[in-house]
């Protein structure tokens, strides 16, 4: 299901949301429900929950019979995480200020 659905995503989806500069891709899928991050400028546009609403899930539902639905994937990468404590802790300026 997971194939059929990131298919889905590359296929019907992202030439909408590359129009925005934005993608979409599967994070996960379990209990028939699929997580999708946005990707981009899809990522960090208010419009965000609106266009995972009225295009996303609509298009993955619409072509996956065994999703039941589709949410919104607010995670923050592992990485991104640890950049901003060290640009809290002033441990990033040094680092870029050895190389």
């Amino acid at each position: 299901m997971e194939e059929q659905i990131q298919k889905i995503l590359e296929e019907k989806v992202n030439p909408i949301l590359e129009r925005h500069h934005g993608g979409a891709t599967l994070t996960g899928f379990e209990g028939r429900v699929a997580k999708v991050k946005l990707t981009g400028a899809c990522a960090t546009c208010p419009s965000a929950m609106y266009t995972m609403e009225d295009t996303v899930k609509e298009i993955v539902l619409t072509h996956c019979d065994g999703v039941e639905d589709v949410v919104l994937d607010l995670s923050v990468s592992e990485d991104l995480l640890d950049m901003a404590k060290k640009i809290l802790n002033g441990q990033f300026a040094t680092e870029r200020s050895h190389r």
